[in-house]
């Protein structure tokens, strides 16, 4: 379910960029496909309480929190299997909406141009572009 996915398109790219920040690593306003799984990569070892290596649907809730860019994510859509469980690697490798409609070149980096040239065209549901890595 894409629904609740991370960072759905705004309308204007600054409104964007409060929820971006908290995982622009080196607050260049550059964000970027590694420092996309880097925050991912924290959030999922701040979530993993019993520390098992996955998150339940009790831990999931803990990175739900408002204003985040996980707010209204659905565990479902993390849980690829289906197994009530949320591994690190089903966590870590989600892609980022925002650099996947952002990112007009290709290079897994979202700049300050990409941002001012607006809105990019909306894609489908978990579609990659050329399977580039997110």
């Amino acid at each position: 379910m894409m629904a609740g996915l991370l960072l759905a398109s705004a309308p204007l790219a600054t409104a964007q960029t409060s929820q971006q920040d908290v995982w622009d690593a080196n607050h260049d306003g550059v964000y970027t496909c590694d420092e996309w799984k880097s925050y991912l990569d924290r959030t999922f070892t701040l979530a993993d309480r019993n520390h098992d290596g996955s998150l339940d649907p009790t831990e999931f809730a803990t990175v739900r929190k408002p204003g985040s860019p996980f707010a209204d994510a659905d565990f479902g859509y993390f849980d690829e299997n289906q197994d009530g469980r949320i591994t690190r690697k089903e966590f870590v490798n989600k892609p980022s909406e925002f650099i996947l409609n952002y990112d007009k070149n290709g290079d897994c980096r979202v700049t300050p141009d990409e941002l001012k040239a607006g809105n990019a065209p909306k894609q489908a549901p978990g579609d990659r572009k050329g399977g580039r890595m997110h």
